[in-house]
This record gives structure tokens, C-alpha cells and sequence, in this order.
């Protein structure tokens, strides 16, 4: 793909090959990106008068992600712009347009002081033995086959089993609630090609619909989730809405679960490829933790952020971007940043990292990192002990992936043990 021409070029974009590769080789795509430049016109249309642009680097990422008030996720706030209209249209938007994600200052700070209230660390903890039983089962269940697909028969239901437990959703509506999930992150705020447009939209409906139903039943018959603790929080004589609980649930549900699950599957796959950092690993478990942080950094689920609006005029990476532009940070690109990390593009499970943006950076960093990260500890570590022969039962070309701009997961992981 000519990056040079892409990007230069507003009449004449390649949306579908931009994605293609976006998939298939992100980080090829961002190290060509990177050499360009800092901040660059996104290869993709957007209106005729507000530029998308994509920030490839470390300090312009960081540069973004902290200024929410001259980058911000409020859309409203930037009422000139024509787009806003059709980010908050999109699909997804109508169930998690009230949630953490599309508010900035002090709607920010109040929406996640009041699920902080629940979302504890203690509590996150205290779910560890529960982990461990959910990853062991998995296993029970492919263990005598000798092969598996490991994103089907343990990255996608770990997650889901973890999240739909915390949250009460009973199990024989968790296909529901994967299939709504996965049609929201796979087009988002900004979608480059929407060729199930009418598919994902009934997927969606269906799933709001659930998520309006199930917080219903907990506000009538309140049990010990956490679906119910989020009804009944009070900070201060202030409580969520009815909206806003709606949104909130939502979006633990997507988040709580999609992201992880790919965080396993690349991850595995990640280790396979490097056989010999993979044996250092399996020689001493304990150094799970620490390798999770750097296949955070080096294979990262999330692409890119949500695209958050420029509020004003602002010089950023050599460019100028203009009020009401729409600016994306490339996560991924920026943990691979040459200038930022020593050997950015090897794989090191013992690197020394200081920071990476695979949870985000700023006032929206991820509010479920610590599950994220606890659930990958658990979910490596029980693998790699219970099946330390683990290898690809497939041709490497043979795998295909899913996703859109903002995340990329393995579609199936064979593996023999």
C-alpha cells in the first residue's frame, strides 16, 4: 500500500484496503506510518469540511490522550461540526452514548467515581479463585482431545464467563450478549466499510433491548452482581440514570470481555511464534505478570483510541489540526514507537516497560485494566502449566482475524497439546 498516496489523497481514499491491512499486519502499517510522521491525514473519508487525523507516535499519543479539553470525547462540545451527527447515530452510540466514554470534565468524573464505588480492587481480587476455577474447567473440557481451538474453547468464554458472573447475565443468554458485543466493536463510532450494516443493527437492537431488560430485573429483584450494586450506589444524594446505568452496563459488558479475549488469543499465538522467550517463560511462571505487560505492549488488542474532536485550533506533530477535527491515536503504533522503547518491534517478556497505551492513557484509561490484566495472568499461567507441549495445529497462513479500526482478534486459534 503507497501510505504517501493514501494519506495525501482526500478524493480518492482506499478504505477497504486500509482495513485489509489494518487486520492482517497492523504493525507493518504503522511502522511505515511512523517513518511519515507523528500525526498524519487518516487514508479514509470523513466529511468535506473536518479532517480525520491518525497520531503514529509516543509523545503525540500522550499529547492527545491527557488534553481532554482540547481533545475531547463530547462530541456536543464541538457543535460546528456536521459529523457529529452521524458518530452519534452509528451503531452502538444510542446504548453507550450516556457511559464514560462519551463524556469529559466533570460528567467524567462523576460517572467513574460512581462505578469506582464498586469496581474496587478488593473486589477485583477477591475474584481470583473464581478465575482459576472458570480456567480450569475450559480446559477439563478439551483436555483429553488433544486439540483445541483455543480462541472458541478458552480466549472467548474465559472472559465471557467472568464478566456475565460479576454482572448476573444467566448463561443461556450469553450468546446474546457475545453477538451484540461483538457488532458494536466491529464497526464503532467511524466505520471504514459496513457491509452487514442491516445484520449488526438487529444484533445491536436485540442487545440493548436485553440490557434495558436485565437492569429492570435487578432493580425489582436485586441479587448480590453487579448489575445490582450499580442500582443502588449513592454518592452524596447522586445516583445513575436510567440512561446512564443503561450505558454503563453495556459497556462493561463489550469491554468486559472482547478485549481480554483477544488479549489471549494474540497473546498465545504471540508466544508460539517466539518459541524461545515461550520456554523461559514456561521455566518460571511467575514471570506471567510481567510478560503480560509486554504482549500488552506488543500485540495490544485495542488498534487505536476512541476518536476524540479537537475543540480548538492546535499544532500537534507538526501538522495543524482545526477545531472540530477528528483525531485517533494509534495505540498499538505508539507501543512500538522506536523512539520510545529499545528494540520496539522484538518481543522481551522481561522488558522493563514504564508505560504502554494498551489500556489507554489519561482520565479514560481503562477502568477494568486490573481484571484485564488478572484474568491474563490466570489464563496464561493455568495454559501453560496444564499444557506446557502447546504448539499451532495449523499453517500459520491459514489464520484469519476480525475486528475493525479500534480492535483485532484472532477469528480461531487451533492448537495440539
Amino acid at each position: 500500500m503507497d501510505m504517501q498516496h493514501d494519506a495525501d489523497t482526500t478524493t480518492n481514499p482506499s478504505p477497504h484496503l486500509f482495513q485489509d491491512q489494518l487486520l492482517k499486519d497492523p504493525f507493518s502499517l504503522f511502522a511505515q506510518m511512523r517513518v511519515m510522521g507523528a500525526v498524519l491525514p487518516a487514508p479514509f473519508p470523513t466529511d468535506a469540511q473536518h479532517k480525520t487525523w491518525m497520531v503514529t507516535r509516543m509523545q503525540e499519543a500522550l499529547q492527545v490522550l491527557k488534553d481532554s479539553q482540547r481533545f475531547t470525547l463530547d462530541y456536543a462540545a464541538v457543535e460546528d461540526n456536521e459529523l457529529v451527527q452521524r458518530m452519534q447515530s452509528s451503531q452502538g452510540f444510542p446504548l453507550l452514548g450516556r457511559s464514560m466514554l462519551n463524556v469529559d470534565g466533570l460528567a467524567h468524573r462523576r460517572l467513574r467515581g460512581l462505578v469506582s464505588e464498586v469496581f474496587t480492587p478488593k473486589y477485583i481480587e477477591g475474584l481470583r479463585p473464581s478465575i482459576e476455577q472458570i480456567a480450569n474447567r475450559l480446559l477439563d473440557q478439551v483436555a483429553e482431545e488433544g486439540c483445541m481451538d483455543l480462541v472458541e474453547d478458552y480466549a472467548n468464554p474465559l472472559p465471557i464467563n467472568v464478566i456475565s458472573d460479576m454482572l448476573g447475565v444467566p448463561h443461556d443468554h450469553w450468546d446474546l450478549v457475545r453477538e451484540g458485543s461483538r457488532a458494536i466493536v466491529a464497526g464503532g463510532p467511524i466505520t471504514l466499510d459496513d457491509r452487514n450494516a442491516a445484520v449488526r443493527a438487529q444484533k445491536i437492537d436485540a442487545f440493548g433491548s436485553y440490557v434495558a431488560q436485565l437492569v429492570a430485573e435487578k432493580r425489582h429483584h436485586p441479587q448480590s452482581d453487579l448489575i445490582s450494586q450499580l442500582v443502588q450506589i449513592e454518592d452524596d444524594g447522586d445516583r445513575l440514570s436510567e440512561p446512564e446505568l443503561l450505558s454503563m452496563v453495556g459497556l462493561l459488558i463489550v469491554a468486559g470481555h472482547e478485549t481480554t479475549s483477544n488479549l489471549i488469543g494474540s497473546g498465545v499465538l504471540t508466544l508460539l511464534d517466539h518459541a524461545d522467550q515461550l520456554e523461559r517463560l514456561k521455566a518460571d511462571l511467575s514471570r506471567v505478570p510481567r510478560a503480560i505487560e509486554e504482549l500488552l505492549r506488543f500485540t495490544g488488542p485495542v488498534l487505536t483510541s476512541v476518536p476524540r474532536l479537537a475543540t480548538e485550533k492546535v499544532d500537534l506533530g507538526g501538522q495543524t489540526i482545526s477545531r472540530g477535527d477528528i483525531v485517533i491515536v494509534a495505540l498499538t503504533s505508539a507501543n512500538r514507537d522506536e523512539s520510545h522503547f529499545t528494540h520496539a518491534a522484538e518481543l522481551d517478556l522481561l522488558r522493563s516497560i514504564d508505560r504502554h497505551l494498551a489500556f489507554g492513557y489519561g482520565i479514560h484509561a481503562c477502568l477494568g485494566a486490573p481484571l484485564a490484566r488478572l484474568e491474563g495472568e490466570i489464563a496464561f499461567t493455568t495454559l501453560l502449566r496444564r499444557m506446557p507441549n502447546l504448539r499451532l495445529n495449523v499453517p500459520h497462513e491459514a489464520l484469519t482475524w476480525h475486528g475493525a479500526l479500534n480492535v483485532r482478534g484472532l477469528t480461531h486459534l487451533p492448537v495440539a497439546f
